[in-house]
């Protein structure tokens, strides 16, 4: 639980009460004095989650007294990060995040992780048990988005790891209908933007992606999410979006910035130089003006302070590490 990641196995009234305070719920732009109130619509049309990890961190430590430290991972409260849709409500927890950013006017940021076989074994391993299992889940997740605004970044590696060998060749061709029929469904719905998961710049042969990508279905997808969950930067992520974009019929994109002010790590074992990098530091803040025709947004898909596994030191996949949330804080210019 976060309480024991942080050593606090508590909230107090006063810690949830510096929650709402520095997590404000407003819907208006410019709200002053709420530093994680939501953010100008103009630029940055998602939701800021009030009780998100980093809230909380920043909570825990103004009750402490601990300002120093509360003002840092302020970086990461004041900025709207996507929200990973789980295996056990998927319809609750989508209706609760679209409905939540629709009541302060804004658009939700999810991200659907569930696809069978993920990960391959690795930290991030699981997935829905089957085909018919994911899309159930996939149904829904379209049902508790309904007609409210969001933007889907859809299965994180799924299409990479088809690609790269990681993902057994008789699991093939059911995940390229699985992804087909998630753009499918999510496409029915009015209001949503979804966005297929295309690697990152730092992938060896980035020739042997589109055709993956037309076969699970980027044609009817809005466009596709580069560098979620690493460390490439803004400028090569861009020129490999661009290239990429060529040769699947000039679709549009999304680059995760979240983590990528340093660039990638590039010492020690390649094969672990994206879990838990050390000296890295918070990318460009979250903006639909992005100055780039093809590239539609800066998004924080993978919320800076979560742990990439239980590498480095750091717990297992997707828990609040506050250490490495310092780090990427403190290393922000």
């Amino acid at each position: 639980m976060y309480g024991s990641r942080v050593g606090r196995a508590r909230w107090t009234a006063a810690a949830m009460g510096a929650v709402l305070l520095v997590a404000g719920c407003s819907s208006s732009d410019g709200d002053g004095d709420k530093p994680t109130a939501q953010q100008p619509k103009a630029t940055d049309p998602y939701w800021v989650n009030p009780e998100g990890n980093a809230a909380k961190q920043v909570a825990s430590y103004l009750d402490d007294g601990d300002s120093a430290n509360a003002e840092l991972i302020k970086k990461i409260a004041a900025q709207p990060v996507g929200e990973w849709i789980g295996p056990d409500d998927p319809e609750g927890d989508a209706r609760r995040y679209t409905e939540a950013a629709a009541k302060a006017d804004r658009d939700s940021l999810l991200v659907l992780y569930n696809i069978p076989h993920r990960d391959c074994g690795q930290f991030s391993k699981g997935g829905a048990s089957d085909g018919d299992a994911y899309r159930a889940w996939v149904d829904k997740v379209a049902k508790g988005i309904g007609d409210r605004r969001a933007t889907v970044v859809l299965e994180p590696d799924a299409v990479l790891h088809l690609v790269d060998g990681c993902t057994p060749q008789e699991y093939h061709q059911e995940r390229y209908d699985l992804l087909k029929g998630a753009i499918e469904r999510l496409g029915q719905l009015p209001a949503t933007k979804v966005y297929l998961d295309a690697g990152n710049a730092g992938w060896a042969d980035p020739d042997s992606l589109p055709d993956p990508l037309r076969r699970a279905g980027i044609e009817q997808a809005d466009g596709f999410a580069v560098n979620v969950s690493n460390f490439q930067t803004t400028q090569a992520s861009k020129d490999f979006g661009h290239k990429l974009s060529a040769k699947v019929g000039g679709k549009h994109f999304v680059i995760d910035t979240s983590r990528n002010g340093n660039g990638p790590y590039t010492q020690g074992d390649p094969k672990e130089n994206w879990c838990n990098p050390p000296g890295r530091a918070l990318g460009e803040a979250p903006t639909t003006k992005t100055g780039d025709p093809l590239v539609d947004a800066y998004l924080w898909v993978k919320r800076p302070g979560e742990s990439d596994g239980d590498c480095k030191g750091g717990p297992k996949a997707g828990d609040w590490y506050p250490e490495y949330a310092l780090e990427l804080a403190r290393n922000t210019k």
